[in-house]
């Protein structure tokens, strides 16, 4: 394919270096499969999954026939007030697959919508039940919620509370990040292969000596949590981290949210990440591979008893009277639930989770044998069908040692993603070994050139 000359004179790109883009563009016209095909005809493998989106790899073909047969038959209908059939069905699929009692579905359009969705139900939900003093939510240091004003103040990014700390909300706090380089026990945390790391150390003693004592647990209504930390670039909890959060919550009436956004949907070999760890929260946000990435979709998933009590306290109220004050114009879109139909479908029939688990061995056997022991590389972590390898900071410039990596890699035709100082590898589902080898053995190229 020819270069196309593309006008980059209007499009402000997100969350990119936007004065090295216009020297350097990377633009992608095509796609099928693994594959990107770029505007000056160069072939690019997906190894983000698109930004953990493209599970079932690109151009899947009952994904896309499925559009567009929703879209001569019912392309969009209103959410208020009404409803369409492919919301209704989508929502019962996506119950069925969620653990526990996780069985109400609150329909958005991505994982920041996700997020401020989950923190408003917590507080209608201590509302209802005649705690409407409950208002503190307690989000984890570089944890990342979106890009919502809810979600960055749960969110623990310092670039986001650098450039928008002034309009963040008040009552929020942080437990702390679940991995320390400056910690002594961090030569056995550096590298981790299909496991748990095990701390002797209890990272949640500050929660409930200092943090929860700080506000009165009776204050707080929520404790929101990646239960991997995937944007920071792929931080694994320690053993029994999550459960015992779990039992945290309990204790104290705490609402817990799992952000489940990159995990959800196969990433860890299991319909979410929720199972892996055998850890029901009250709360499930997703959004991304709920629809192979093909149009944006988010939710929330939440427990019957968080409905029931919003409805039961509204039982006197008047029928026309809404129960819940909020919604998004497009939640529940009828061609993106009829999408979602399709990809939840289509990973069930090419079993695609249990794929993901045994290539996420593969992926992770791969990247440690090839990575460990290069230049400035000072961890690895690989667990599901992720993996991030951890380099060293230039003195002055920090990521900028990893974004010459993924700019090199870009250039030998393997997309991987920058995250600070880590290198992240995440691909569809659909990946086979020789890929996996393919796309390690250039990010290890690409490491030893920018040694």
């Amino acid at each position: 394919m020819a270069y196309q000359n593309f006008n980059m004179d209007h499009q402000w790109l997100p969350f990119t270096p936007n004065r090295s883009f216009a020297k350097d563009p990377r633009v992608f016209v095509a796609a099928d499969g693994m594959m990107f095909t770029t505007h000056d005809g160069k072939q690019v493998i997906d190894g983000i999954s698109s930004l953990w989106c493209v599970a079932a790899g690109h151009n899947r073909k009952p994904i896309n026939e499925a559009i567009k047969k929703q879209l001569d038959t019912l392309d969009y209908a209103t959410a208020f007030q009404a409803s369409n059939d492919q919301a209704f069905v989508a929502a019962e699929m996506i119950a069925a697959m969620a653990p526990g009692d996780l069985n109400k579905v609150l329909f958005c359009n991505s994982g920041s919508e996700a997020a401020d969705t989950s923190l408003k139900v917590a507080l209608a939900y201590h509302r209802a039940r005649g705690e409407g003093h409950r208002n503190v939510f307690i989000g984890r240091e570089r944890g990342y919620h979106g890009v919502g004003f809810g979600g960055m103040s749960v969110g623990g990014i310092p670039a986001n509370r650098k450039a928008y700390g002034t309009a963040l909300l008040p009552r929020v706090d942080h437990m702390r990040f679940i991995h320390d380089p400056l910690h002594p026990e961090h030569a056995g945390h550096a590298y981790i292969h299909g496991e748990e790391p095990v701390w002797t150390e209890d990272l949640l003693l500050e929660l409930e000596n200092r943090i929860l004592p700080l506000h009165d647990p009776s204050n707080i209504a929520a404790i929101i949590i990646e239960p991997i930390s995937g944007s920071a670039g792929w931080y694994l909890p320690p053993q029994g981290y999550v459960k015992r959060l779990r039992e945290i919550c309990d204790k104290h009436g705490i609402l817990l949210i799992f952000d489940e956004v990159i995990t959800g949907f196969g990433r860890m070999g299991t319909n979410f990440a929720s199972d892996y760890y055998g850890v029901v929260p009250d709360m499930l946000n997703f959004a991304k591979c709920v629809t192979n990435g093909v149009i944006p979709l988010g939710g929330v998933i939440c427990r019957d008893h968080l409905y029931e009590t919003l409805m039961g306290a509204n039982e006197k109220s008047p029928a026309h009277a809404i129960e819940f004050f909020h919604g998004y114009t497009y939640s529940g879109h009828p061609v993106a639930c009829a999408a979602a139909i399709a990809t939840l479908n289509l990973f069930k029939e090419e079993n695609l989770f249990a794929r993901a688990g045994e290539m996420g061995k593969f992926l992770g056997d791969s990247m440690h044998t090839a990575l460990k022991g290069l230049p400035n590389v000072i961890g690895i972590r690989t667990l599901g069908l992720a993996g991030a390898v951890e380099l060293s900071s230039i003195a002055g410039l920090p990521g900028k040692r990893a974004f010459d990596i993924f700019m090199t890699c870009y250039h030998k035709g393997v997309l991987v993603r920058p995250a600070g100082e880590n290198l992240v590898l995440a691909p569809p589902y659909i990946v086979d070994k020789a890929q996996i080898e393919l796309m390690v053995g250039v990010l290890a190229d690409a490491i030893k050139q920018h040694a």
